[in-house]
């Protein structure tokens, strides 16, 4: 662990969103608070029908309020409102470490990273239930074979960000798919993004989980599939152009060979049907390629808007700081170049 270190120098905020979450939300207050001491800790009551925003503030939080629900408008909101050098994302149900909060900024300066992923370790089934775990794995895995690049938690909502990645993002979603365009924006910019483990454990008793497997998945399966038609246009529309043209070849070839045998097209609405399917194909895979010119130069304006901002200032001094290695090999940070 890295000891000695001053984060008086750096503006940080700590953004907790909040649903109904009176059980849990004054133990997470209290322990960012003892891990960053000189933070401010932003709880955004989420239309709350307890007394989440009452505790908050009585624990020393700054309670703001966001009407639209769904955690993706709280964060977009968030984002916007808040100005400071480093940004902590983490959730009010006591379900993270969130006395770790210090190693992820003490991470993200020590880089300096514009991303560091708080990845869940947990230690018991009823923390992170065997489908999470199977869903999480095969969306990290889409994600990263689209993307090109290795990614362990894709769905984790424990994150640290530099002023310039959250003032660069353009937070379009509106519930848990959030934590699905955060991850594809850093891959999306190539940033650097770190990781380090953190404990994971279940909800606190009397506290409600909000997540729902089977839709939450079905939500962030969509989320990867639009990101897929805006981000890789061409391979999109190749593989939608490929099933188009497969059909037409299924419809068009028997009637071609029947043309080459007799001298006849006995089945002319099939061949026509065939025709304008293949038509069809080439068409959209025209389409991919034009959105893919268009989509560069919108990759290069979200370049230069996250280059309009200054990176994130090292710490200057680093004390103890081991070196990143894989996550399955000790607790330390493991590092994701661009």
């Amino acid at each position: 662990m890295v000891e000695g270190q001053d984060f008086s120098s750096t503006e940080i905020a700590v953004i907790v969103p909040c649903y109904n979450e009176a059980v849990a939300v004054r133990k997470v207050v209290s322990e960012l608070q003892a891990s960053l001491p000189t933070a401010t800790i932003y709880v955004y009551d989420n239309n709350s029908t307890d007394d989440t925003a009452a505790i908050a503030a009585d624990a020393g939080a700054v309670v703001r309020h966001v009407a639209r629900k769904g955690k993706g408008n709280v964060i977009r909101r968030a984002f916007a409102d808040v100005e400071a050098d480093v940004y902590v994302l983490i959730d009010g149900d006591d379900t993270y470490e969130a006395a770790r909060a210090s190693e992820l900024v003490r991470v993200l300066l020590t880089g300096p990273y514009d991303h560091v992923v708080g990845v869940r370790k947990h230690s018991n089934e009823a923390a992170y239930r065997p489908g999470h775990t199977f869903g999480n794995r095969v969306l990290t895995g889409a994600a990263g074979a689209l993307f090109g690049r290795e990614i362990t938690d894709m769905l984790s909502g424990y994150r640290a960000f530099s002023h310039r990645y959250v003032k660069s993002f353009p937070a379009l979603s509106q519930e848990f798919e959030i934590e699905t365009e955060l991850t594809i924006h850093s891959l999306h910019l190539r940033v650097p993004v770190a990781e380090i483990p953190v404990g994971y454990k279940e909800r606190p008793s009397g506290g409600e989980s909000k997540l729902r497997t089977y839709r939450d998945g079905v939500r962030i399966l969509r989320s990867i599939m639009n990101m897929t038609r805006l981000e890789k246009p061409t391979l999109f529309h190749s593989v939608v152009a490929g099933l188009f043209g497969l059909v037409a070849l299924i419809l068009g070839v028997p009637v071609v060979l029947e043309y080459l045998d007799s001298g006849l097209v006995p089945r002319f609405p099939t061949a026509i049907l065939a025709s304008t399917i293949g038509l069809i194909a080439i068409l959209i895979l025209v389409l991919g390629y034009l959105l893919d010119a268009l989509g560069r130069n919108r990759a290069e304006a979200a370049r230069l808007t996250y280059l309009k901002h200054p990176a994130p200032a090292a710490l200057a001094e680093v004390v103890h700081l081991p070196a990143p290695v894989a996550l399955d090999r000790d607790e330390s940070a493991r590092v994701v170049l661009p």
